[in-house]
């Protein structure tokens, strides 16, 4: 009897096992080199490759959240764009970019728009304090990270300032990054205060987050938006540099932006998005129309707002930042904390290089992950041997999420080039065009390349035989991760 039950349950196991394999190589929209690793890893190990992949093999959101961000997506207003921003970036080597963007969340680019680039890290934290001060009507705020140091606890103060002076104060923070301030007395001070705060992906049980969906999509924009008028975004979490729940990789290095004019109410669209998807109140009356304004030839900046997430249908900032990349007719500077591209990604780059344009990419030396350090390090070889020069910041954690064109054209923002900024987070980023913004931005790359080392064909060529083995181990297996 236990022969034959054990029998039974073997079969039953197989069975089980196949039909995930079977699943994991018949899921649409799936890179080869995914599929490819997820086979083997369910071959290899039978009954903990399947458990995987059930727990982390695919970007599941619940079918009831699915359905409310639809909702939501349909019922919220867009906010207006510029035809004239639209006629000029047509008429220009740029359009591409700008028009598969504009299909990604159907945001219009707009013109008009001030943008002021922070210092630093403490400057952006300042400035972010200084407009929630100065707000008259709402404050909103959105954060992966919280921590309760100075920077974390100025904000904080801030918002319950706001507060007390009968401001609409809305507040997300991701309900991971920002687990340990929510436990903290802090969090209850910012209800207390009345601060509509509320929890982004609420992760609950962790079984039933796992059986439900996945406890590692998570909501990981910078926003802060007030009087639907000023926006800042940027790579910034609400923490100071020192970064001190992990650091021995500080300073953490970020670019934070204040922009002021219709893109902020663009801006505050994916807020609202996020927002209403945790029941909050309605915000549509934000997004009323407005009557035109004249436009300020100093504050002339094209901006494009680009919103992505686990629910759209096609990894969407991966295929905003290639069609930047294949725009780039003489220089593309990038600066990523997590290099991890995929198969897109990684062609435009080194196509890029190989038909002449300057292509510069720079990576923090010391990674707060060992497996991102390996698998970026494992691209090293192709890179370099296409042209690309690579980079690596010395001093910390570079931080910032930076992509600029020919010193014309850029992208700021959230978004890393790995792939769970392309398909597990929600992300925003900023895609402009104005020579001067870009000047800008690339006098802080500049800086930032003048502090790092050069990786050198022959350095690679050093890498011991363990090293490149670690390397190519974390690369083959990122699909999974």
């Amino acid at each position: 009897m236990l022969r034959e039950l054990t029998t039974i349950f073997s079969w039953l196991l197989l069975i089980a096992d196949l039909a995930i394999l079977l699943r994991a190589l018949l899921r649409p929209q799936r890179e080869p080199a995914s599929r490819i690793a997820w086979f083997l890893t369910i071959l290899l190990l039978p009954v903990l490759g399947a458990l995987l992949y059930l727990l982390i093999g695919e970007a599941r959101i619940s079918q009831r959240r699915r359905d409310r961000f639809a909702r939501i997506d349909q019922a919220l207003p867009r906010p207006g764009g510029d035809p004239e921003a639209a006629r000029e970036l047509g008429q220009g080597p740029y359009a591409a970019p700008f028009a598969l963007a504009r299909t990604v969340n159907g945001l219009p680019p707009t013109l008009g728009n001030k943008a002021t680039l922070a210092a630093d890290n403490n400057a952006a934290i300042e400035g972010m304090i200084a407009d929630i001060d100065a707000a008259q009507s709402s404050v909103h705020l959105c954060f992966y990270i919280w921590l309760a140091d100075n920077s974390g606890l100025a904000l904080k103060d801030a918002l319950c300032r706001a507060a007390a002076r009968g401001l609409n104060v809305r507040v997300l923070a991701d309900a991971l990054g920002s687990r340990q301030f929510m436990r903290s007395r802090h969090w209850r001070d910012i209800l207390a205060a009345g601060v509509d705060a509320r929890q982004a992906l609420p992760v609950g049980g962790i079984v039933w987050t796992f059986i439900r969906g996945r406890v590692d999509l998570r909501n990981h924009r910078k926003l802060v938006i007030l009087d639907n008028r000023v926006a800042w975004c940027g790579s910034q979490n609400a923490a100071d540099p020192e970064f001190r729940i992990k650091w021995r990789f500080a300073p953490w290095v970020d670019l934070m932006m204040r922009w002021e004019g219709p893109m902020a109410r663009h801006c505050q669209f994916l807020f609202a998005s996020d927002w209403l998807a945790e029941h909050g109140d309605d915000l549509t009356a934000l997004f009323a129309p407005e009557p035109p304004r004249p436009v300020a030839a100093p504050h002339h900046v094209t901006a494009q707002v680009i919103g992505t997430g686990p629910i759209q249908a096609y990894p969407a900032m991966t295929a905003c930042f290639a069609e930047l990349i294949h725009a780039a007719r003489r220089e593309l500077v990038v600066t990523t904390p997590y290099f991890v591209p995929d198969e897109q990604l990684l062609y435009a780059l080194n196509s890029a290089a190989r038909r002449g344009v300057r292509v510069a990419l720079v990576v923090p030396h010391r990674n707060d992950s060992r497996v991102v350090a390996g698998a970026s390090r494992s691209y090293y070889r192709e890179l370099i041997a296409a042209g690309v020069e690579v980079h690596e910041y010395r001093p910390g954690l570079l931080h910032a999420k930076t992509m600029v064109a020919d010193g014309e054209v850029g992208l700021i923002g959230s978004a890393n080039l790995d792939r769970r900024s392309f398909e597990l987070n929600f992300e925003n980023n900023v895609l402009f065009a104005n020579a001067q913004l870009a000047g800008q931005i690339r006098a802080r790359q500049d800086e930032w390349i003048a502090q790092s080392e050069r990786i050198s064909a022959e350095t690679v060529k050093r890498y011991n035989i363990f090293r490149r083995l670690w390397q190519n181990l974390s690369a083959m297996f990122s699909p999974l991760l």
